[in-house]
């Protein structure tokens, strides 16, 4: 039995050339191919995780055989997609992405599986998004390298098994409580990515601005590093809009002065809060008097999805310590009130005693 090559994956070569990029492509897309580390000297922080990966891998290269399956979960952009590219690499293999959602039904994953060659490493993203009866699919494929294939319905139903060859699935998400138990129970390694220190971001601003061509002062790479909510992509994201900024506003010339102008002009604080980020703080003490407040509630009253709130915003909320996640729902901290510039209630009440 064979399936069709599914549309919804990605091949990339275990070569260098898993870094080019399609002309027609969009301009953004193919910087942030090329600003993508490569290898593990150009990957800039998580220094326990790549120890961790460096002795899975080797260890893997000397049994000649595919490295375990392995599980990173974290905040969203922080490195998780870019550690497949390199393990793939690392490994020589080939690398196929997918992600959670674009596995709608199971032979979608059964083609995605039947596919793959021996060595290759499957990457989903957001796997936390892949339907439960599709997940479970994944247990056998692997533990034991077999796939379940069941035949026609009802009493005349039969079930057939197919071998997989030897592969390697990375899965990422950024909901590891979502996942089932015996889904994470079969992977080989679990890593969790953290929020980076500003003198990481301030590498990888100074790395992928000479990639960039973009002449920066130091005092701009770090405005800009405060800036970047201690993510990568973000960190990258701003400095390619901080350097449209300084092509048009100063000869190409990046500063500080111009990396605080650009910023102000995206309204990205300090501490990298951008419209949003505040206005959900401004519902949670203007609307809701601190809180506490349920996400639901949190949600509607910002007009944004839970999903989105939870996975985008709250993380680097709670990393400043701006909100606090308790049993009755979201609060707001006495340094969301001093970074609004609003009177902390709890001293009121105590002058007023």
């Amino acid at each position: 039995m064979s399936f069709k090559t599914p549309k919804k994956i990605e091949n990339f070569s275990g070569s260098e050339e898993i870094m080019a990029a399609s002309i027609s492509e969009p301009e953004d897309k193919i910087l942030d191919i090329a600003l993508r580390p490569k290898n593990w000297q150009e990957y800039i922080g998580q220094e326990r995780i790549k120890n961790g990966l460096k002795i899975l891998l080797e260890a893997a290269k000397l049994r000649q055989e595919p490295v375990d399956h392995l599980l990173f979960y974290g905040p969203a952009g922080l490195g998780k997609t870019t550690l497949a590219y390199i393990i793939a690499k690392e490994m020589s293999a080939s690398l196929k992405i997918t992600s959670g959602p674009a596995i709608e039904k199971i032979g979608d994953l059964a083609s995605i599986l039947t596919n793959l060659s021996p060595g290759d490493v499957l990457f989903i993203d957001e796997v936390h998004r892949l339907n439960k009866t599709i997940g479970e699919v994944l247990y056998p494929a692997m533990e034991n390298r077999t796939l379940d294939i069941i035949i026609g319905k009802g009493p005349s139903a039969r079930t057939i098994q197919l071998e997989l060859p030897p592969f390697s699935l990375i899965a990422a998400t950024t909901r590891i409580g979502l996942l089932s138990g015996p889904l994470r129970s079969r992977f080989g390694a679990t890593f969790r990515l953290d929020f980076y220190e500003n003198q990481d971001i301030e590498k990888i601003i100074a790395r992928s601005a000479e990639l960039l061509n973009v002449p920066i002062e130091k005092e701009a790479v770090k405005i800009i590093a405060l800036s970047s909510r201690a993510t990568p992509r973000t960190a990258n994201r701003l400095l390619k809009r901080c350097r449209d900024y300084a092509q048009v506003k100063a000869g190409g010339i990046l500063n500080k002065d111009v990396a605080e102008e650009a910023l102000k002009m995206m309204e990205i604080d300090e501490k990298g809060l951008e419209t949003t980020d505040r206005r959900l703080l401004e519902i949670l003490i203007d609307k809701f008097e601190g809180g506490p407040v349920g996400l639901q509630t949190l949600a509607a009253a910002a007009s944004e999805e839970n999903d989105t709130i939870e996975d985008i915003y709250e993380p680097y909320l709670m990393q400043l310590g701006l909100i606090n996640r308790t049993p009755k729902g979201r609060v707001a901290t006495k340094r969301a009130y001093e970074h609004l510039g609003r009177p902390y209630p709890h001293e009121q009440t105590i002058k007023l005693l």
